[in-house]
């Protein structure tokens, strides 16, 4: 019996799905297919299967090494392999295979490459076990407990980026260390002159290689949007439901970073490039949910501006935004974001159509479509993660009729506990995070901790230019 048939491993909508896509491999002649999967940090990995190999896995998986979960940022092991059941799970001890099952609700047809299909897949023992380091598990997983209370999650994503001319790659094998020297590039467009056409008519020959093949994915691509920044620029996506917004992410990332590199450019989700003038990048996230039988719960029918749910909603993700820091903004550099007036959160406050404000909320007393924008997510962030640490939040709020308290005026003013300053920081509310630890259980919080400290370790013990700036020539 397919292996999984024999763990029940997908729905019968997937498995409507899986019949569709072999109807359509074979009609259109396809070469081959990437089964991709989302690692622990939110980056694509993967094996490119020839068509008759894809075909032959589709219904029992394709074998993949769990050796990838142990890396860190720089695909350094952040354990001794074969002791790698140090994670917390003793399964992961001497690196054993696990196993791809894809989601052939995901698949698609790159539009880039020659007849070459893609599809997304979760990460599964060969005992039929969910590994429970699989971030798009953990996603599911908070999905089906909105479910099971009669919710629908629905997300919308504003995600900013910079794009640069590709001047040297840094290909030569003394640069190809771990991590790799990074490329040298040259800006692309002038900035600081925020949402100006002409702006985005200067790098329009890139912002349309990635419109169209975006589009040519089927992906809900709202606007395309000049920012701050030298080549910093905003793609918006319509809302979706449940994890299709983070399936989105994922290949989005993915798709511009390679799109780019083809044609001669640098694309960076890095939140705070070492450039002179540069801007810092960010995730907004807009976020509501809905009924079967009510569009937007969080919309108010009485006068107020949010309905109860709402507010307890919002209540939620402001109690927990500490602890989930880690989860929103996981790399050192994200945390030099958060600073006061610079259109990025430095508090845990909300506010009514304010942009300073950890919490916006977007519409208006008697507008249908009034919903919640979190500001504090970086562009790196795992999806997964920053999707399933909203919905954690927000039910916690739900479940104790949580108040989010009086709106913040004036958000950098407010009398509100400050966001932390550092990963370090960020990482000590985690550990001591009794909701994640239930909802995500022990064993992955666990695993998060041991892979950002293992970082922020690599990061206290490199000697950087300003030290070298500041004590070199003094002392």
């Amino acid at each position: 019996m397919p292996f999984i048939e024999e763990h029940g491993l997908w729905t019968a909508e997937q498995e409507a799905a899986a019949d569709e896509v072999e109807r359509r491999v074979k009609e259109l002649g396809l070469r081959q297919v990437r089964i991709a999967w989302g690692d622990q940090h939110g980056i694509l990995r993967g094996k490119n299967l020839e068509v008759g190999h894809f075909l032959s896995v589709l219904r029992r998986g394709k074998d993949f090494q769990t050796a990838t979960l142990i890396f860190d940022t720089t695909n350094n092991p952040v354990v001794p392999p074969f002791g790698a059941g140090a994670l917390g799970d003793p399964r992961m001890t001497g690196l054993p295979d696990g196993v791809l099952v894809p989601d052939p609700r995901t698949f698609k047809v790159l539009p880039w490459l020659d007849r070459t299909g893609w599809v997304l897949s979760d990460l599964y023992y060969r005992s039929g076990e969910r590994v429970p380091f699989d971030t798009r598990g953990i996603l599911q997983e908070q999905v089906g407990k909105l479910a099971l209370d009669g919710y629908e999650f629905v997300s919308g994503i504003e995600l900013e980026f910079y794009l640069a001319r590709l001047d040297d790659p840094k290909l030569t094998w003394q640069d190809a260390g771990h991590p790799p020297q990074p490329p040298s590039v040259s800006p692309v467009a002038h900035g600081f002159q925020y949402l100006t056409e002409s702006r985005s008519d200067e790098i329009d020959p890139i912002l349309s290689v990635l419109r169209d093949n975006l589009v040519g994915l089927g992906l809900p691509l709202a606007t395309i949007e000049d920012e701050w920044g030298p080549g910093q620029v905003e793609f918006t996506f319509d809302p979706q439901t449940g994890t299709a917004t983070a399936d989105t992410v994922l290949l989005v990332r993915s798709v511009i970073k390679q799109l780019a590199r083809r044609h001669g450019y640098h694309a960076t989700f890095m939140s705070r490039p070492a450039f002179p003038n540069a801007f810092s990048s960010g995730w907004h996230l807009h976020q509501s949910l809905r009924r079967a039988d009510t569009d937007n719960v969080f919309a108010a029918t009485d006068g107020e501006l949010l309905s109860g749910t709402g507010r307890a909603y919002m209540g939620g993700l402001l109690a927990h935004a500490l602890e989930c820091s880690v989860l929103t903004t996981p790399t050192i550099n994200g945390y030099k974001r958060y600073r006061p007036d610079s259109f990025a959160p430095d508090r845990i406050a909300w506010a009514e159509e304010n942009r300073g404000a950890l919490i916006r909320v977007v519409g208006g007393r008697g507008d249908a479509n009034t919903h919640l924008e979190n500001r504090v997510g970086e562009p790196a962030a795992n999806p997964y993660l920053y999707l399933a640490s909203q919905i954690a939040s927000g039910r916690d709020g739900m479940t104790r009729s949580l108040e989010p308290g009086a709106s913040a005026d004036e958000p950098y003013a407010a009398d509100a506990p400050v966001l932390p300053v550092s990963l370090e920081a960020a990482l000590e509310h985690f550990k001591s995070s009794e909701l994640l630890r239930k909802e995500f259980g022990e064993p992955f919080v666990d695993y998060l901790i041991t892979l950002k400290q293992h970082e922020v370790r690599r990061f206290h013990a490199a000697v950087t230019d300003w030290e070298h700036r500041e004590y070199f020539e003094m002392y």
